[in-house]
């Protein structure tokens, strides 16, 4: 059994937790800094958990001693730290995070741990969606766009965000402020999250999608000079853009992440109920036509190992899970920088994790 040592014991930290101890084949440490959190915590009794501030202290070589892998469900402003003791360690790293400045640093980092693996943004998205994207585009002559949709939703809408916390707090916040990566008529640029405000109709559905940060993970690099539009936009119900930039941007909001962060967990409800959205969408040549092949998903929360669990609990613990699972059986690489291109759809989707996917066609 390998050891495996997963940081942060939110929602989905618990999942990863409870889907890999409950496999038998993983020896499973949670740990967290909030004592409660731990405590509360829905995994098997057979997850150790340690309480640990990762902020004071330096607790994480200890932690990380005789471990096969490190997985960080920890907030993204942890990342840095904990992808540098994986790296002094020699342990294999992987991680959830959206942030784009950080995983640039988790990149060069890779360098200096050649004996490890170091997976960045292994989730849905960043992470599923780029696997997706570019299985999909490889299959094309030549490729003119790619276009990612993603939406985390309540299944019922009852505010006027049309909108329930469903996953990070914070890492909501930090997609809807950061610059956003994308390539536009050829060039890469930054353009602003919030912008490129769109229509979606989905089974008779309305939706929105606007620009945000780090769902694009690094198709930039891999597809500059390639292509001539790529970007990542998320999905909302239709009115919840013109509200976020009312509160970030006019009244300046996004200068208080604190505040806003405080606003939205008093205000709004958490939700079991929720509904993930995947639209991968590529157009380009293939035998001398213009073509275009979309990858739709609608995944639902359900009951996994006698727990209940959300949609977004199911993606996200379910990709990253997927993608340890491969490592461990050698079937992407096993040192230096993987990014989430490298790994093939096909045995993503074949494996026991990644069937989390494969089960819920829209």
């Amino acid at each position: 059994m390998r050891k495996i040592l997963v940081i942060g014991a939110g929602n989905i930290g618990s999942t990863i937790a409870d889907f890999l101890a409950s496999t038998g084949d993983y020896t499973v440490t949670l740990t967290d800094r909030d004592q409660h959190t731990l405590n509360t915590a829905n995994v098997p009794d057979s997850v150790r958990r340690v309480t640990a501030d990762l902020e004071s202290g330096d607790v994480l070589p200890d932690l990380l001693q005789g471990c096969f892998a490190v997985l960080s469900a920890a907030p993204f402003h942890l990342t840095t730290r904990i992808a540098s003791a994986a790296a002094a360690a020699g342990v294999n790293y992987l991680d959830l995070t959206e942030d784009v400045a950080s995983t640039k640093i988790v990149r060069e980092l890779s360098a200096k741990a050649p004996s490890v693996a170091f997976i960045p943004q292994c989730g849905l998205a960043p992470g599923f969606v780029s696997i997706v994207a570019h299985d999909i585009a490889r299959r094309f002559d030549s490729v003119d766009t790619i276009q990612l949709r993603v939406g985390a939703l309540p299944e019922y809408s009852t505010n006027a965000l049309g909108y329930n916390l469903t996953w990070s707090t914070d890492g909501v916040i930090n997609e809807y402020i950061e610059p956003c990566e994308a390539i536009v008529s050829g060039k890469r640029r930054l353009v602003p999250a919030l912008d490129g405000l769109e229509s979606l109709t989905i089974d008779g559905v309305k939706y929105e999608a606007f620009n945000t940060s780090g769902g694009l993970g690094s198709l930039c690099d891999t597809y500059d000079g390639r292509v001539r539009e790529l970007n990542y936009r998320t999905i909302r119900y239709p009115g919840h853009a013109a509200i976020m930039k009312v509160l970030l941007n006019d009244l300046r909001l996004s200068e208080r992440r604190d505040v806003i962060k405080s606003i939205f967990e008093h205000a709004l409800p958490v939700t079991i109920q929720d509904v993930i959205i995947i639209l991968v969408t590529v157009s380009g040549q293939r035998d001398g036509r213009l073509t275009q092949e979309t990858f739709v998903r609608a995944i639902h929360g359900t009951t996994v190992n006698g727990r209940a669990r959300t949609g977004i609990q199911i993606t996200t613990a379910g990709a990253i899970c997927a993608v340890l699972d491969l490592l461990a059986e050698g079937r992407i690489p096993a040192s230096g920088l993987v990014l989430q291109e490298d790994i093939a759809l096909s045995q993503f989707l074949e494996n026991r994790f990644g069937q989390f996917y494969q089960n819920h066609k829209h």
